[in-house]
């Protein structure tokens, strides 16, 4: 699980086994920490001064400002409707398209949440441990839950 040479990497960004990622095609904006068994796909983007816990995956079409804090496992999702096949053969990319999604500057998502496609996190969030993530998110809220649910308004810090 390589590092590709497709990747930009900002400055001073720390990747700590990079034996133990898979990073292909995305840019990593300066000064962020990306921990162990983390894999961000071609097309998305990570802003500068971010942690990406591990064991987390990031998928074609997620943003992510600055200082955003994601913790362990946290699944990102491109497609609402995912299928195998089309007209019985295999899909390939020409049979989807990618629903992009947009986490704000200084959000927090917790260890295990799932971010459905076409979200918008907004600045400063806070997204609770386990959370799955149907709607958008506005600035400084606070949400957990199955589905996630507002659970009131984070310190503005």
């Amino acid at each position: 699980m390589p590092v590709k040479n497709d990747v930009v990497l900002g400055k001073d960004v720390r990747i700590f086994q990079p034996d133990l990622v898979n990073l292909y095609g995305c840019q990593i904006g300066d000064d962020t920490k990306v921990g162990a068994f983390v894999e961000i796909q071609k097309n998305a983007f990570i802003g500068a001064r971010c942690k990406i816990s591990s064991h987390t995956f990031i998928c074609e079409g997620v943003t992510i400002e600055d200082e955003v804090f994601i913790g362990h496992g946290v699944m990102f999702i491109n497609d609402l409707y995912p299928r195998a096949t089309a007209d019985g053969a295999l899909q390939t990319e020409a049979d989807w398209v990618v629903i992009p999604t947009t986490i704000k500057k200084g959000a927090s998502i917790g260890s295990g949440a799932v971010i459905l496609a076409g979200i918008t996190i907004g600045e400063k969030a806070l997204i609770g441990a386990g959370a799955v993530v149907t709607k958008d998110v506005p600035a400084n809220a606070i949400v957990a839950g199955v589905p996630a649910r507002l659970r009131g308004e984070a310190r503005k810090s």
